[in-house]
């Protein structure tokens, strides 16, 4: 199969989904604010992404105490948010790359073992999705991972960014803040591949406020049906059209000053 990530596109479902998304997106970037203030909105996007990302991890601090917690998980997320800006190009060329830098980034003061693949057999499973693979295998999906992120593909964004999340979420590569390195690489995707170029919509936000439908979207996705592969990439274009929402907030609260 030339081009996997295609044959998703065309799953039913799956292209309203994805029209659906683009035209939330496009409403978003038709916003006023974002002639003058993109950067600033992008920030507090950022923010509201990394705390609800710790959050999914069991690290649930509410966002005006961020600036003084100590918490490490949410120490990860705040710097794995602060350098995927500059990540962007070398996502599209050496992914495999970028990984390591993101768990490097997300696990400092978690583990020792900062940016390497995990030996043991057996991973944490904190959204209860199932047991991860063993070492051995999670490279080998790693890999074919990688060969997806460095493809050419006709499949939008929102497809691949789905696709990246779920390996990750459900692979556990390193055994520590894969949930935080699975988000980042998400939004990291659909910056780099076009759907949100400026990093506006608050996708880890979405997941979140989606509650148990993230755990299940994901067990849908390890069954390895078009059905349950559909139910995950609408559950991420749930999850990015809740981002949009986000950001379609600050932006407002900003125009009002």
């Amino acid at each position: 199969m030339s081009d996997p990530l295609a044959v998703i596109a065309e799953l039913p479902g799956v292209p309203e989904a994805v029209a659906d998304v683009r035209k939330a997106v496009d409403r978003l970037y038709g916003h006023r604010v974002l002639r003058r203030k993109s950067p600033e909105v992008s920030a507090r996007s950022a923010l509201r992404g990394a705390r609800a990302s710790a959050a999914l991890e069991g690290a649930d601090i509410p966002l005006e105490a961020i600036p003084e917690t100590t918490d490490p998980v949410v120490q990860g997320a705040l710097r794995v948010s602060a350098e995927l800006g500059g990540l962007g190009r070398t996502w599209r060329t050496a992914p495999r790359q970028v990984l390591a830098r993101l768990h490097t980034l997300a696990a400092a003061g978690l583990t020792e073992d900062l940016g390497r693949p995990r030996t043991a057999e057996t991973a944490p499973d904190p959204l209860g999705v199932g047991a991860a693979p063993g070492a051995e295998a999670t490279v080998a999906r790693v890999d074919g991972l990688v060969g997806l992120v460095t493809a050419d593909s006709k499949a939008p964004a929102l497809v691949l960014a789905a696709i990246v999340h779920a390996e990750l979420a459900v692979l556990r590569p390193f055994g520590t803040a894969d949930g935080i390195v699975a988000r980042a690489a998400e939004r990291l995707t659909l910056v780099e591949f076009g759907l949100d170029p400026k990093s506006l919509a608050a996708v880890e936000l979405g997941h979140l406020e989606l509650g148990p439908a993230y755990g299940e979207g994901l067990r849908a996705y390890l069954t390895g049906t078009p059905e349950g592969i559909t139910a995950w990439v609408r559950h991420c274009a749930a999850a990015v059209t809740l981002g949009v929402r986000e950001a379609t907030a600050i932006c407002e609260a900003m125009q009002r000053g």
